[in-house]
This record gives structure tokens, C-alpha cells and sequence, in this order.
């Protein structure tokens, strides 16, 4: 059986092996493919994996050897899905395997808003400590996040992740999901509507999916109803925010701070205006690929890959 990995360079840039997955099948791996490649390296692959190689219904219907596609991800967008379960092709995705490392990149962002490390770092290497005729200073308001309200958008097993932390830093946590999720709840952590999320929080961390719904839902209306100051974290999707209203409001101090890993067209482009905006912390959409996490995802890969092979398919995102 031939597997074809479309990209795996984001996966596995060389600190890991392919050789477990190798012993399933005939094996070749690509860092990168692009769109004019697809086809031709696809070739007569029964197996194919994709991360973010889009297989549009024209690729399928042009390679008919395809009977299985692994998506190396949670988001399965980037396969036409009504397609492949027409064409009989079984479609799987790799959930929850970076539920630990995004909840831990959450807190990253929390932290250096309140101590602003980095840039206390910097100042320190700068030699303004050793000019500074008191044994301390600081640069930057210092927030303790003990009794502060953290707002959680989104309550899958990342949300539900991230509020366990905040509760142990002594955080209270307002949460918003399409159901109410009682037996969630705990003294500290409560579901909310998501006004009174956006009006009660000192931070809101963003965890829904991206959908029609989902799309825009941070922007200059919901920011109108947020605490003067709060912080916003993106480790969702880009879209999920607009970012010009997002950019606005870090402009006028609507927002005291953007934490992002996420934008809306990926590689971030020059002319995205959260690059310009004050208090904006972006990082290149790594909170999901501490090598922790990729050695799950790569097990889960393996995993389905041979249960698939077995006739006992499981994570299949294209069975209804």
C-alpha cells in the first residue's frame, strides 16, 4: 500500500521519525507539495496526508487510487469532505493531541501581559538596570491574575483545559459555548451568556471553531462591550477576530493587549494591520507544535492509518 505524505516538513522538520509509519507502506514523504504537484505526487497512492494541502474536489475526482486521507490536524477544512464520501474515500482527523501545549501558550500570553518579561529582558540587557539608582524598577503596570475573570469563548477540551489552569492561579472563569455545560461547572467556573462573558472579563481567550457563525464574532460591536482595558487572546482561528476593528480598538485603549498566534491569512502578509497595532503580541501559529504534541499527533496518524487498514476506521470526520 503506497502512503504519500503531501507536507510533513511542519510536523517533523527532522527531530522525529517517519520509520513506524513506514512499516504500514510503500513510504514517501514530501517537506512541501505545491497545487501544481498535488496530482502528479498523489499519483497511485491509496493513502495520502495533508496538513494544510488543499484537495479540492478536482484533485479527487482526478486520482481514483485514493482511499484514505489523513488530515494531519484537528481542522479538517482543507478536504472537500462531501466529495471524498461520494468517491468512498474515508477521511480522518487527529483531535485533541495539542489540548496541553495551546491551554500552556494561553498562559504565555496572560503572563507576559502582566510582567511583560520580555521586554523587562530587554531593558535589563540594555543596561538600564545597571544605571538605575534603585535596586528595582518596572516599565509597565504589574498585574496579579489571582481574583481577575478570565472569559473563555468556546469550551471544547482546550477551553475546558485553560480554566483549569486559571483556576489554580486563583482566576475566576466565565465560560460561552452553545450549550451550558452544568456539569462543568465548579465554584469558580461558570457558564455565562457571552455579553455578560465579554462585559465581566479581564481576559478573553478565544477556542471556538471557525464557522459562518464563528466568523468575525470579535469585533467592533462585542469589543463595545468590554471591559475598558481587557486582553484578548486569539489561539483559535484567525478569522474568528476582525482585525481592523481588533487593531482599532488596541489604538484607542478599548484593549489593553492582543495575544495572538493566529491571523487571518497565514503567512501573516505585510499589510495586516495587527502588525502596526499597540500592545500586539503575534506569534507564527506554533501554540499547537511543542515536540510533545507532535509525537501525538504522529501516533494518532499512525494509529489511524492502521485501524484503517484493519477495516476498523476511527476519528472518520466524513461518516454522516
Amino acid at each position: 500500500m503506497k502512503i504519500v505524505v503531501l507536507d510533513g516538513y511542519t510536523l517533523n522538520p527532522g527531530d522525529m521519525s517517519w520509520d513506524a509509519m513506514g512499516q504500514l507502506g510503500e513510504l514517501i514523504v514530501y517537506d512541501r507539495t505545491p497545487a501544481d504537484k498535488i496530482i502528479e505526487r498523489i499519483d497511485n497512492a491509496e493513502i495520502v496526508l495533508t496538513n494544510k494541502v488543499i484537495l479540492t474536489k478536482e484533485i479527487l475526482e482526478k486520482t481514483p487510487s485514493v482511499k484514505y486521507i489523513g488530515v494531519m490536524a484537528t481542522g479538517y477544512n482543507v478536504v472537500d469532505i462531501q466529495c471524498a464520501k461520494e468517491l468512498g474515500i474515508i477521511v480522518t482527523n487527529v483531535p485533541a493531541y495539542s489540548t496541553d501545549s495551546v491551554a500552556q501558550m494561553v498562559f504565555a500570553f496572560i503572563l507576559e501581559f502582566c510582567h511583560h518579561v520580555g521586554e523587562h529582558n530587554r531593558a535589563v540587557h540594555a543596561g538600564k538596570w545597571t544605571k538605575n539608582i534603585d535596586f528595582s524598577f518596572w516599565d509597565y503596570p504589574l498585574i496579579e491574575i489571582k481574583n481577575k475573570t478570565l472569559g473563555i469563548i468556546g469550551f471544547g477540551a482546550i477551553g475546558q483545559r485553560v480554566a483549569k489552569i486559571a483556576e489554580i492561579f486563583g482566576m475566576k472563569v466565565l465560560f460561552y459555548s452553545r450549550t451550558s455545560k452544568p456539569n462543568l461547572e465548579t465554584d469558580n467556573i461558570k457558564y455565562a451568556k457571552l455579553e455578560k462573558v465579554l462585559a465581566e472579563s479581564d481576559f478573553i481567550t478565544v477556542h471556538c471553531p471557525l464557522t459562518e457563525h464563528t466568523k468575525g464574532l470579535i469585533n467592533k460591536v462585542t469589543i463595545s462591550k468590554m471591559k475598558n482595558g481587557a486582553f484578548l487572546i486569539n489561539t483559535s482561528r484567525g478569522p474568528v477576530i476582525d482585525e481592523n476593528d481588533v487593531a482599532d480598538a488596541l489604538k484607542t485603549g478599548k484593549l489593553a493587549g492582543l495575544g495572538t498566534d493566529v491571523v487571518s491569512v497565514e503567512p501573516i502578509t505585510g499589510d495586516n494591520p495587527l502588525l502596526g497595532a499597540k500592545n500586539c503580541i503575534i506569534t507564527p501559529h506554533f501554540a499547537w507544535a511543542t515536540k510533545e504534541a507532535r509525537e501525538r499527533l504522529m501516533d494518532t496518524l499512525i494509529n489511524n492509518i492502521e485501524l484503517f487498514i484493519k477495516g476498523t476506521p476511527v476519528n472518520v470526520v466524513n461518516n454522516q
